[in-house]
């Protein structure tokens, strides 16, 4: 396990810390999430300040969808987009205007502090807006969820990832692969900001329809469930319209086993790693051995001009 640089008291209800300078307060700690393998709501903070490091770039200067959990992993859940009132001072607001003429204020992940703010609201999974606050409709990043259908298998998955690469390598376009947590895929692809995301939606589409057309058997791009063939894994490309979110990197997923979206090799989805080899209670240490396998999405260089095909 690596060094801590936050321990949550295990043998507390209520507490309150110090992160980044800020005092944060912790409520229900020992509230079980997770009766079957006895994990708590502390412990789930806990996860979140160990990988914080390598979380909190990812999420930085991006608005978040919280999806809350107050009653653990198998309780009921609701959405809220708007930062709840009253609220830290230092807690970030990124507002933006949707077509109803609403303007929501969504809170920011930008430090420690705010991790664990949203976290203690009952957010077990983390679902970030792909687009940075200063220009909410141009992403730097499109991606692909890989879904599989009723009577899919994730082999399946596995195999209609390779295509993917395949198919984003001859286009030259960089790609980076995670483990959902829950059921499938990730794949994401680094782009130059400048596309708005209807754009980027479409190059997606188009790029799915194609693969599902050379692929029929095993991949489809059929959004629509009732038309929908079984036995295929869905490449969905409707995931990058405008307002949509999906799981971010390092998430923990609200499952039996405390399974967590975790940024793996090419090669590892050669050898056929399994959704459960990646939970709450080895990726911290994964992280502390491998580090952060999603860095190039984070950096300037190398991100593909999507332009190139608009």
């Amino acid at each position: 396990m690596p060094k801590r640089l936050l321990t949550i008291p295990r043998d507390q209800d209520n507490v309150v810390l110090k992160a980044d300078g800020k005092e944060v307060r912790l409520t229900n700690l020992r509230k079980i999430f997770w009766p079957d393998l006895g994990l708590t709501k502390g412990d789930l903070l806990q996860y979140y300040a160990d990988v914080a490091g390598v979380l909190l770039p990812h999420i930085r200067d991006r608005a978040m969808v919280m999806k809350r959990y107050p009653h653990g992993a198998s309780g009921k859940f609701f959405f809220m987009k708007r930062a709840p009132s009253p609220r830290p001072a230092w807690i970030r607001t990124c507002s933006i205007a949707h077509d109803s003429g609403n303007v929501i204020d969504f809170p920011v992940i930008d430090d420690r502090a705010a991790l664990l703010w949203v976290v203690n609201l009952g957010c077990i999974d983390l679902n970030q807006w792909y687009a940075r606050c200063d220009d909410v409709d141009r992403p730097d990043y499109l991606h692909f969820d890989l879904d599989p259908g009723v009577g899919a298998t994730f082999d399946g998955v596995l195999q209609t990832a390779l295509i993917v690469h395949e198919a984003l390598d001859t286009l030259k376009m960089p790609s980076l692969v995670k483990t959902t947590g829950s059921k499938g895929l990730h794949v994401y692809v680094p782009i130059v900001r400048g596309p708005v995301q209807k754009q980027v939606w479409t190059f997606a589409k188009a790029l799915a329809q194609e693969l599902a057309a050379r692929h029929p058997a095993l991949i489809t791009a059929e959004y629509r469930v009732a038309k929908r063939p079984k036995g295929r894994v869905l490449v969905d490309y409707n995931q990058n319209r405008w307002g949509s979110t999906l799981a971010s990197i390092y998430s923990v997923r609200p499952r039996p086993e405390a399974t967590v979206s975790t940024p793996v090799t090419w090669k590892e989805i050669e050898r056929r790693i399994r959704i459960e080899d990646f939970t709450m209670k080895n990726v911290p240490t994964r992280v502390a051995r491998v580090g952060d396998l999603w860095k190039p999405l984070l950096q300037t260089r190398g991100r593909f001009d999507l332009t190139k095909f608009l």
